[in-house]
């Protein structure tokens, strides 16, 4: 119900980020336990400059979605958060502004500022334990998984939040028209809290039970595609794991979650690792600047049918699965010898579920810069990677058409038939001749 509040004393304003859902919404009970309702979100230009059309598309969507949800409060603004939203509790006589915590570099820094005006009272986070609160017995933070998922087991996860009476205001306030999205050309995912249930409904009841093998296979639907809607806050991660039943794909599933809480973690404790390696072990590496090679990498041109298809699948759905995500980052950072910051950016330009911690820890797991155990020595096969996950072609056919034709596990070694098909291009490089260099270039640093 939307009402016009007559009354600031009971009015409370409840600041909207990443959680842009009404359900498991512990920071919305919070705020709605003293009265109404005024939901706010802050469009920061300072956020959307460096981000790709896919992701305002997207957001804008879900806005729209719960301006909606929320008869209309929905207040939207455009500006620097430490100006808008103090101005905003000013002017409904709001004591408090009601948030999700949020533990991104940028985002702490902006919350403090805007905490030295007016109180901040964070209420859940995004994540199923909120980073920082996981520390190892001598206090220190974990840097490897495996000890990490555990201590996250022992601890486990709260029940989801419950429903709660929301009365919804406006307080009188403005609000800024949504801006037109920015032209994309991805086939986006439905932008909405009830598409993401829809979604994980369905997964949950379908190719869950056979997640652990089905995973890995870029040509089947065996994953959950709920990245985008855990980036935005649409479902909670929470709300995930208490639909999973103990069994080996949920248990596998309810893994992958928690690497998104590892890499949360890892980020708040160094935040300089979003874009910086995080350990000093490659500190010598030998790197090459982008240049031709680069462009055919982001463009699926590398003559590598696997790479291929997963970087047009990348700028087709503004997605991509995760072992491709692994095998493209290889084959950019080991066969082209280039930094893992450029490949980064280019994915978070181009990912509707872009998160910086994922992001930057994936890629530097994969680089050998981050928190993987066994670092630059592993280097991914293109080849091999698709004749084992996609071994009848399926995924390679539907992004590679100018492989279409080509039958059988040839279609991952296009070089070795009569005749390249017409269209698609030469390897830019030699893989064996590039996994050789990497590895001299690793000792050579780490002489």
């Amino acid at each position: 119900m939307l009402r016009r509040s007559v009354c600031p004393v009971t009015t409370s304003l409840l600041w909207f980020r990443r959680d842009l859902r009404l359900a498991d919404h512990p920071a919305l009970l919070a705020a709605a336990a003293e009265g109404e309702v005024v939901p706010v979100f802050v469009l920061d230009p300072r956020l959307l400059r460096p981000v790709g059309p896919n992701r305002v598309a997207f957001l804008l969507g879900a806005l729209t979605d719960l301006q909606r949800r929320t008869g209309g409060a929905l207040r939207v603004l455009t500006g620097d958060p430490v100006e808008v939203v103090p101005h905003l509790a000013e002017q409904v006589g709001a004591s408090t502004v009601h948030v999700s915590s949020d533990h991104g570099s940028y985002g702490r820094e902006r919350d403090a500022a805007v905490h030295a005006r007016v109180p901040l009272t964070a209420t859940g986070s995004p994540y199923g334990i909120t980073p920082g609160r996981l520390l190892k017995a001598d206090g220190t933070a974990y840097r490897v998984f495996t000890p990490f998922r555990k201590a996250w087991r022992d601890r486990g996860v709260r029940r989801p939040a419950a429903a709660g009476d929301i009365r919804w205001t406006d307080g009188g306030l403005p609000t800024d028209a949504l801006p037109e999205p920015p032209a994309s050309t991805a086939a986006l995912p439905e932008p909405t809290e009830e598409a993401a249930h829809e979604r994980w409904a369905a997964f949950r009841d379908g190719p869950l039970q056979d997640y652990r093998a089905a995973r890995n296979r870029p040509g089947a639907e065996g994953t959950s595609r709920l990245s985008p809607y855990l980036r935005w806050g649409l479902i909670h991660p929470r709300t995930l794991h208490a639909g999973l039943d103990g069994s080996p794909g949920a248990t596998a599933f309810a893994t992958e979650l928690v690497w998104r809480d590892f890499y949360a973690d890892v980020l708040w404790h160094q935040p300089r690792s979003a874009r910086w390696d995080l350990t000093g072990a490659l500190a010598r590496m030998r790197y090459d600047d982008p240049g031709p090679l680069f462009d055919a990498w982001r463009q699926g041109r590398t003559g590598y049918p696997f790479v291929d298809a997963g970087m047009r699948q990348l700028l087709a759905e503004g997605w991509l699965h995760n072992r491709v995500r692994m095998v493209v980052a290889s084959f950019l950072t080991k066969d082209l010898h280039l930094h893992w910051t450029h490949g980064a950016r280019h994915f978070m330009r181009h990912l509707v579920d872009a998160d910086l911690a994922s992001n930057s820890h994936g890629w530097q797991w994969t680089a050998g810069t981050g928190t993987d155990a066994a670092p630059y020595f592993r280097v991914f096969n293109p080849v091999r990677q698709g004749q084992e996950h996609d071994p009848d072609g399926a995924y390679v056919r539907r992004w590679v058409p100018e492989l279409a034709h080509v039958e059988g596990r040839a279609i991952h070694e296009p070089w070795t038939l009569e005749r390249l098909p017409d269209g698609y291009p030469e390897r830019v490089v030699d893989h064996a001749a590039e996994r050789a260099e990497a590895l001299d270039r690793y000792r050579e640093a780490r002489a």
